[in-house]
């Protein structure tokens, strides 16, 4: 039994601070991954059109979430490390702004910049996936409107629909 209490103390020792600190920010991989559902779920076979399959739209969003992930956490750091941050956040400092009580008992600003990155990363997301979402039902309104056109401009392969999508969301 003495044996086991001894194992337990020095196992409990070995996890890792970091593991106990920061939530990590999200990876361009979750956020593009999240992008994605957003932008299936909001277009139903529209999707399929648009990129094909769902890897294709991961791995074609992972340039704008690399991008959305950097510019949270710019972000993040130039808040956390501004001395006037609270004066303009109703006098709460950046842990209690972002940070959540349920950050593994080492307070809410533990996870504050983690947390703070997520949500400006979604909160980008977000807004990427939607003028993605207008442009594609445009794009298919303008197909059925006028297929010869619609062809005319954007080719007739299997790709025009996405070429659409794309030079529409780059023109907005």
């Amino acid at each position: 039994m003495k044996a086991l209490v001894i194992l337990a103390a020095v196992a409990a020792l070995c996890v890792p601070a970091a593991a106990l600190a920061d939530t990590p920010p999200p990876t361009a991989t979750d956020i593009a991954a999240q992008s994605c559902k957003l932008q299936l779920a909001q277009l139903g076979a529209t999707f399929k059109t648009t990129y094909g399959n769902y890897g294709k739209c991961v791995s074609k969003s992972m340039q704008a979430a690399r991008a959305d992930v950097q510019n949270a956490a710019k972000t993040c750091k130039a808040e956390r490390a501004d001395a006037t941050f609270a004066a303009g956040h109703d006098g709460k400092t950046f842990g209690q702004v972002y940070g959540s009580a349920t950050s593994k008992g080492n307070g809410a600003g533990a996870n504050a910049y983690g947390k703070c990155v997520s949500a400006k990363a979604k909160a980008s997301l977000q807004q990427q996936a939607q003028a993605i979402v207008t442009a594609a039902k445009q794009c298919k309104a303008n197909w059925a409107a006028d297929k010869a056109a619609f062809a005319a401009k954007y080719g007739s392969k299997a790709s025009a629909f996405g070429a659409c999508v794309s030079q529409s969301t780059k023109s907005s």
